[in-house]
């Protein structure tokens, strides 16, 4: 039942601090798997934690670390059978970093510049970065450089953030990369697929390695008459994109930015987008919940069968976790970071707010492995989710009201340790005893959302009988 992550997973979001409601950034990603249950853990990786000597197990690649690492948060694999796979976090510097979005390539790049077999990962990389720098595009230079030293055995997105910037760096066959900072004002959803499209060498919004624009006139890779498209030149645009990416891309967008209209299969729908509204933690939670809604691809609607599957869906079996990291404006440097998060598949649960700048998690959601257990909050979200399957327009009021109640619940936690904060006590025991209540908060809520299912679905049995005894 558990195996490593394979690539073709995952959903990305980005919001721009000017494209969000309080002024924050936001990188959120959707943490997918091929299997339908990984269990996975919510940890603070302290600094004497950190090795000092990294070896990763899929690659086997051995890299000396500095001995000067930060603080920071993580989700890891519970069992580590396949390396530890830290998937993201935000660290003591208010910094966050989430590895990997799994993008897509072409043999034109790989035939020049082959992937690397002893190479780094999406196994390694928050764990050989994100502990290391204080800025977003700091760390898109520690990663880029650790991409022409070691090279990289598979392609991939990772998003950085600070309390300024967003930046999203894809990697490029065995060596290459470029990055590019996310305009304040806008938004990004990248599936599977190389998602980077017009670019600009010489722009202050840019980065690259140092060769890239010569590794493309001297290769004659530019399918375009005019400029330069990353999209084209380094990416696929497949049968498999059509039905697999482009359409969570326009589910997001159509979402986001209703106004402009596209086809979900359009292989060039834009990089950078620009919302109609401000956007929450609640319309991006929902985003990377969807399966379609009011659509006719939804595949708990009323479409064909055939259409009900013909795209692949955000919202799936496969999710392991969803998290948004938030590094907020306006309140002390101490508060800043937010690492929401969710279990299991995210029809049925909520994401919390869990506060970044701690050195210890709560039980529920440190502690997890494959043995099923309703106390701990990846296992009781991966039951909510597989009840709300059988029956899910009788359950999914069940679960909007449970939404509503249990969003609320976090959010009023959150104001009252907000108000309450002073920077002269002990800011770490106020934040963990702040994420503790936050946790068993989300587990009342959540075993009594899978209480109700329960109780209402129990009258619905086919294995009944009208005449009582």
């Amino acid at each position: 039942m558990m195996k490593k992550r394979i690539q073709g997973s995952c959903t990305t979001i980005l919001v721009g601090k000017k494209a969000s409601i309080d002024g924050s950034t936001m990188v959120a990603r959707n943490d997918d798997g091929h299997e339908a249950l990984d269990p996975e853990r919510f940890v603070v990786v302290m600094p004497e934690k950190q090795p000092r000597h990294y070896q990763s197990v899929i690659s086997g690649v051995q890299i000396t670390l500095p001995d000067d690492p930060l603080r920071y948060t993580s989700i890891p694999n519970s069992i580590l059978t396949n390396g530890i796979w830290p998937a993201a976090g935000i660290n003591s510097a208010n910094v966050a970093m989430s590895a990997t979005e799994t993008i897509t390539t072409n043999s034109r790049v790989l035939g020049l510049d082959p992937f690397v077999s002893g190479g780094i990962g999406e196994e390694d990389l928050v764990t050989l970065v994100l502990p290391y720098i204080h800025s977003a595009r700091e760390g898109v230079k520690r990663l880029g450089a650790l991409l022409k030293e070691y090279g990289t055995y598979e392609p991939n997105g990772i998003a950085f953030s600070d309390q300024d910037e967003i930046w999203w760096l894809e990697t490029i066959g065995g060596h290459h990369w470029a990055a590019k900072k996310i305009p304040d004002d806008a938004y990004v959803v990248a599936p599977n697929r190389f998602n980077i499209d017009t670019f600009d060498f010489d722009a202050k919004d840019t980065m690259a390695s140092e060769d890239l624009e010569h590794f493309i006139n001297e290769n004659h890779l530019n399918p375009d008459f005019k400029g330069i498209n990353l999209r084209h030149i380094f990416g696929s645009a497949s049968i498999k994109d059509t039905v697999y990416n482009n359409p969570r891309a326009w589910y997001v967008q159509k979402y986001f930015t209703p106004e402009v209209e596209h086809d979900p299969q359009e292989q060039n729908l834009p990089f950078i987008c620009h919302a109609n509204r401000k956007i929450s933690i609640e319309d991006v939670k929902f985003a990377l919940s969807s399966h379609f809604e009011n659509t006719k691809y939804d595949i708990y609607g009323s479409g064909t069968t055939e259409e009900k599957t013909k795209f692949r869906p955000i919202g799936i079996n496969r999710n392991h976790d969803v998290h948004l990291l938030q590094i907020r404006a306006n309140v002390p440097a101490e508060l800043a970071g937010i690492h929401w998060l969710a279990f299991g598949a995210n029809t049925f649960n909520t994401i919390v707010p869990f506060y970044a700048n701690v050195t210890d998690t709560p039980q529920s959601y440190k502690d997890a492995n494959d043995k099923f257990d309703l106390n701990r909050m990846y296992w009781l979200s991966c039951t909510t989710a597989l009840l709300g399957d059988t029956d899910y327009d009788f359950y999914v009021d069940f679960r909007n009201s449970y939404t509503l109640a249990a969003m609320s619940a976090y959010r009023r936690i959150q104001k009252q340790t907000d108000d309450a904060f002073d920077a002269s006590q002990d800011v770490t025991a106020y934040l963990e005893k702040a994420n503790q209540s936050l946790a068993d908060e989300a587990m009342k809520r959540q075993t009594k959302l899978l209480g109700d299912m329960v109780i209402a679905g129990s009258e619905r049995m086919k294995l009944r009988y009208n005449l009582n005894d």
